[in-house]
């Protein structure tokens, strides 16, 4: 009896000692991500604003084509009208911040749910089609419209006073990511996360199984539309000029490629690959500009060909030997993190879940 006390008490001992590792371990994390902002000044204020309004982005995506394995090509759409509400609320109608971006987060909803019902009888190529059609036909259109957006000159996006530093605003741009990233853990959890699942694996099955498949592809549209435009308004007032040119095609491509890369269906990942994705750019030529040595095959050219070079090689690279991106990873680390155990765990049947 005493042996089995000590070993139960031993147990809880392990126990308490990992939760309190683990808990120590994300703190470090999260003080590590903090330190640029910290210390780094303006620009990096800048830049993790930036990277936080990519990762937003991604997850927009993720819940799309991720949880509800939806192809959209043309998310730049869903962002710009986005931006473009936010900018148009806060310069013509003099609208607070909080208003823009709801009314930013409804016009990326309303226009992703027209896309939705469009789409709703096809998939796959065709599906992507749709989107990418609908990506192109905005940059030419919509986001011409001289009265809403403002025309060649774009349309200004003035911060608040409580918000007119660069710290402050990044402070607002990882505050909305956490909102994000809370509400598409909840959702997974949810009723809807597992018709979503559902509806990805086999639409027809999921339809068998009474799931409202029509009903739930207009969800995932419209809540992946609503965080596009959301990460839309947020992007307004961190550029705090909108003009068309921001949202071309090849900015929605990318975006697609980071969540990709970063693993369909795993937060971390695609929250790392957006921020890496946002920030590649930025960092890369300075960093190469600086070195002592210049080899002499790189210059200022070279600086702004090398990220999308890069990108390409980390997709190639993902689809050879990573299909699950960095999630496939960084998955020991994020289990041992939730669990306290890197192992995958078997089910009942020998098999791994």
């Amino acid at each position: 009896m005493a042996t089995a006390t000590m070993v139960l008490t031993r147990v809880k001992v392990q126990r308490r000692f990992g939760l309190a590792l683990r808990v120590t371990a994300v703190i470090a994390l999260l003080a590590l991500a903090a330190l640029p902002l910290l210390l780094g000044g303006d620009v990096w204020a800048q830049r993790i604003s930036r990277a936080a309004i990519y990762a937003v982005i991604g997850l927009s995506i993720n819940t799309l084509t991720g949880h509800a394995g939806q192809i959209s090509l043309g998310h730049q759409a869903f962002v710009g009208i986005g931006a473009f509400a936010a900018a148009f609320t806060a310069s013509r109608l003099g609208a607070p911040l909080g208003f823009g971006l709801a009314a930013a987060a409804a016009a990326g909803a309303l226009t992703a749910a027209v896309i939705g019902l469009v789409a709703l009888r096809v998939t796959g190529l065709y599906l992507a089609l749709v989107t990418l059609a609908f990506g192109l036909t905005a940059e030419t259109t919509i986001f011409n419209w001289r009265e809403f957006t403002g025309g060649g000159a774009g349309a200004l996006a003035p911060r608040p006073t409580l918000l007119a530093s660069d710290h402050a605003f990044a402070l607002l741009c990882l505050g909305v990511l956490a909102l994000v990233l809370y509400l598409d853990w909840r959702l997974v959890s949810t009723k809807t996360g597992r018709a979503l699942t559902a509806l990805r694996n086999n639409e027809r099955i999921a339809a068998t199984l009474g799931v409202n498949t029509t009903g739930y592809k207009l969800a995932a549209f419209s809540l992946s539309g609503l965080i596009a435009g959301l990460a839309g308004g947020l992007f307004a007032h961190w550029n705090q000029i909108v003009q068309a040119m921001d949202f071309e095609f090849q900015v929605a491509l990318v975006w697609v490629l980071m969540t990709v890369v970063g693993g369909l269906r795993s937060r971390l990942g695609v929250i790392l690959a957006s921020a890496l994705f946002a920030l590649l750019p930025l960092t890369l030529p300075n960093f190469l500009s600086s070195l002592p040595w210049q080899p002499p095959f790189l210059n200022e050219a070279v600086y702004h060909v090398l990220p999308p070079f890069i990108v390409v090689v980390m997709l190639l690279i993902v689809l050879r030997c990573f299909p699950g991106g960095f999630g496939q990873l960084l998955r020991p680390a994020t289990r041992w993190l939730s669990t306290g155990s890197a192992r995958t765990p078997r089910t009942g049947t020998g098999g791994r879940t």
